[in-house]
Parts: structure tokens; sequence; C-alpha cells
């Protein structure tokens, strides 16, 4: 029986397309027993190596046997429900990546206060401004032109630095990682810098407003990325090749998903930011937004009747 169940996944393949209906059924039922005959090898015969070639076959059974009636959403479904279910299904993920992110930042941002100098030398030379004296409101006397320029090239920045985020886990993590900890650091530096000089002020009025939707896009993509090098250190009981498939397909879907926030991140930044909002409008901004995406994930994310989503 077991030798039929090993012979039906490898004529299967990955979606069950090799089988007609009668074969999928018999699938269906070998696995069933297989399955049982498993929960009681494991009591009996824990350790024999016999029971770890069952628990293989049987992993591999369940995926087609539960995979293969996957639902495939509309766009408007996925961005409604599907997106928000995939970004809270891994919620230590988010945990380690926000960890990854504003652990570092901390920690710059007080090394920043306590020695200017060095700090200054490791940020890019246009944040250095923030360490310089300002005047009162943030105003930054951008044309129209110049707003929707300055507006293009920072979500396009966005976007590149998140998906240099998710595309890090096909290196077990550790590019994704380092995106987290260089971004982290950066944020924490440039920070530091403008306390430092006595500019927290206008340094909040001009980050805070699409800041927290950015670092929570950013969060995300870390955590998607994390999950997908994970996936390729330690696949579980799946195949590492279908286990890294899986978690790749789903990376993917929650960067389409993420990409209209960074948009909207972007357009705060290019043209409301440099208007000078004041410290009350920015702060109620970035509030409002970091509000609306993060009530998102645990409303919409909840709703979930155990299928993988897909477009």
């Amino acid at each position: 029986m077991w030798g039929e169940l090993e012979e039906l996944v490898r004529a299967a393949g990955r979606r069950s397309r090799g089988l007609d209906s009668d074969r999928v059924l018999r699938l269906g039922e070998l696995y069933r027993s297989a399955a049982a005959d498993l929960a009681v090898a494991r009591q009996r015969w824990p350790g024999d190596p016999a029971v770890r070639r069952l628990d293989e076959l049987v992993a591999r059974a369940r995926h087609l046997v539960y995979a293969a009636p996957h639902r495939r959403l509309s766009a408007l479904g996925f961005f409604a429900t599907g997106y928000w279910r995939l970004v809270a299904a891994r919620p230590l993920m988010l945990a380690v990546s926000a960890l990854l992110l504003f652990a570092p930042a901390a920690l710059a941002a007080g090394w920043a206060v306590d020695d200017p100098g060095a700090a200054g030398g490791l940020v890019p030379a246009q944040y250095r401004s923030v360490a310089e004296p300002r005047t009162q409101g943030t105003d930054l006397g951008l044309s129209a032109d110049e707003e929707a320029g300055t507006a293009a090239e920072i979500f396009t920045n966005n976007i590149r630095v998140t998906f240099g985020a998710f595309a890090g886990g096909i290196t077990g993590g550790v590019l994704t990682a380092a995106v987290l900890l260089f971004n982290g650091v950066l944020l924490g530096a440039v920070a530091g810098l403008a306390w430092g000089a006595g500019n927290s002020r206008p340094f909040v009025e001009l980050v805070v407003a699409h800041g927290v939707l950015e670092l929570s896009c950013i969060v995300v993509a870390g955590a998607a990325g994390l999950r997908l090098g994970w996936a390729l250190i330690a696949p579980g009981r799946l195949p590492r090749g279908l286990a890294v498939g899986q978690e790749a397909r789903r990376a993917v879907l929650i960067a389409l998903g993420t990409a209209p926030w960074l948009v909207v991140a972007g357009l705060v930044e290019g043209f409301l930011t440099p208007s000078g909002l004041g410290l009350a409008r920015a702060i109620a901004i970035g509030a409002c937004l970091g509000t609306v995406y993060w009530s998102l994930v645990l409303w919409r994310g909840a709703l979930t009747d155990g299928r993988e989503p897909s477009l």
C-alpha cells in the first residue's frame, strides 16, 4: 500500500496534474491510511528509519491532497483579504524582522548622540543636514515639478530597499538581515544626529508622516525574506525545493501587495512633507496610515479558511 502511494505521489508531480480523477481519489484514500499507520508507528517504533521514510512520504502526499484545491482569488480579493492573510500568517517572523530593524536603530541613535563626528562620517552626505541649524517650519521650498520628481525618486528607492529585503531570503536570509540592519543603523544614526543638534522636532516633522507606513512595509518585506531563508535552511517535512518554491511564491505575492503601500508612503513624503506639515499634522498622518495598515493585518488577516491565497 505504501508503495502504491509512493508511485502516485511520484506520478502526480507538484500539483496532482499527472493524475486522473480516479487516481486522485485513490491518492486521498491511501494518504489517510498511511497517516494512520504513521501515527501508530511513531508511538511503537520511534527513531526507526522506516518511520522517517513513511513520515516523508506522508508529508509529500499531504501537500498534494490539501494543496490541490487551492482557490484562485481575483486581484480585488487578493488585495482585500489574501495579502493580509499572508502578512499575518507568521507573527514570529514579523517580530524578528522588526527587532533586526529597530534594535540597531536604537543603538545607532545613542551612538550618534555620543559621537556625532563619527556618525556624521557614516551617513550619506544628503542626510548630514539634519545636524545643521534650522529655522521654524519644515517647508523645503520645492516647486511642483521638484515635488513630483522627489516623490518618484523616494518611492522608487523605497521599493528597491523593500524588494532587496524580499529577494535576500534566497541567501538563507543573510542578505535580508543585512538590509534590515543597515537601514536600522542609518535611521538611528540620522535620528541621533538630529537629536544631538537640537533638531528633533523638525526631524520628526520630516519623517513621521511617511515613515510609520514605510517602516511597516520594510518590516513586512523583511519577514517575507526571512521566511524564504528559513524554508531554505529548515524545510521541515517537505523536500527543500518544494518548501522554497512555496515560500518564494508567498514572498512574490507579499511583494505585490506591499508595493501600493510603498507608493502611498512615497507620495506622502514627496508631496505633503516638503510643504511643511507641522508636528501635529505630521504625527496625525503617520499614526493614521500606520493604524490603517496594521488594523487591516489584524482584521483582514484573521479571515482565513486554511487555504493559501493565490492570483
